[in-house]
């Protein structure tokens, strides 16, 4: 029997959880090895495009979803449109800004920052983008993950007096949670589906950073280790953060914003800040301060409080108008 959609929700959730909280924890472990942050996000677009390009090719060539036509030369099922709009946000930006905050601040603070602004962020977008109202629990909710993520930040701009660089982590954090809100919102503004949107967003970053990184990186512009990176380490890299976290977890988050919508998607995903904060503590030996379990607290009470205040999500237009304007 075919499963209904909130259980595909649900089991989408499960799957999309999972992979963030490991994609957190690895994150930082990366930084301690031979990649750059330069180097990660093209090891990330390259192992998604590896399985996604012909995936890509092959819808556009039996005639593409009901969005419309290709683009990018047929590497993407979805029109130019949606594809540079998705693709910029949640494909390009996303993937250079997610990674180079580890390589400043510690993974208790990305664990906080980066899933407890996505519902911040996107409670705000989905106001102008989506006619969505903001209701008191919401803005109450909003605010537990703004202070939240106040009290752990604010930690690291203390240390910036000092000299420290924590802080400038928490802002590439703030910014990366920015991103792949907006690029939430939109694909429910464009009502586009899990695979075609994945593609997508993997076609545009591949093919906009590919270029721009072998230029930086030939010219001396962008440091990059990758000539030094031993194979199992970039084949490694390719494997979890390409095929794994945007392949895998792109598609699912997307059968989410189906399912939820995107504020609530964001607010769902409220067991990844303690799973990813308490791994990296096992894992990492990263110590969690009285800032990081403040800071933690807040958050998750924020998106839970969120999650019952978030109303009833009617499924998008199945005509995909919106998706061709």
């Amino acid at each position: 029997m075919p499963l209904s959609p909130r259980a595909v929700g649900t089991l989408a959730a499960v799957v999309t959880v999972a992979l963030w909280t490991g994609f957190i924890i690895v994150g930082r472990a990366s930084a301690a090895h031979t990649l750059t942050p330069f180097d990660l996000a093209l090891v990330r677009l390259l192992g998604a495009a590896a399985v996604l390009l012909p995936w890509g090719l092959w819808l556009t060539r039996r005639g593409g979803p009901a969005h419309g036509r290709g683009s990018l030369w047929g590497l993407s099922p979805l029109p130019l449109k949606p594809t540079a709009l998705t693709g910029l946000f949640g494909g390009l930006l996303y993937s250079v800004l997610c990674y180079a905050g580890f390589f400043y601040a510690p993974a208790a603070h990305g664990s906080v920052l980066m899933p407890g602004c996505l519902p911040l962020w996107a409670g705000f977008l989905a106001v102008p983008l989506l006619g969505e109202r903001l209701t008191r629990m919401r803005v109450l909710a909003l605010a537990c993950i703004a202070l939240g993520g106040a009290v752990v930040g604010g930690a690291g701009l203390l240390t910036a007096l000092d000299g420290g660089a924590v802080w400038k982590g928490d802002a590439i954090f703030v910014c990366a949670a920015f991103c792949w809100s907006m690029y939430s919102v939109l694909a429910r503004r464009f009502a586009l589906e899990p695979v075609p949107a994945t593609v997508a967003i993997t076609a545009f970053g591949v093919l906009c950073y590919a270029p721009l990184f072998a230029l930086g990186a030939g010219l001396g512009w962008l440091p990059s280790h990758l000539r030094a990176a031993p194979w199992g380490e970039i084949f490694g890299q390719a494997l979890f953060q390409g095929v794994g976290v945007v392949v895998v977890a792109g598609i699912t988050f997307v059968a989410m914003i189906q399912a939820f919508g995107p504020v609530r998607t964001t607010m769902l995903t409220a067991l990844v800040p303690g799973l990813s904060a308490l791994g990296a503590v096992a894992l990492l030996g990263e110590p969690l301060g009285w800032n990081g379990v403040a800071g933690l607290v807040l958050v998750t009470g924020g998106i839970l409080l969120g999650v019952r205040a978030a109303p009833p999500v009617p499924p998008p237009a199945a005509s995909g108008e919106n998706a061709v304007t």
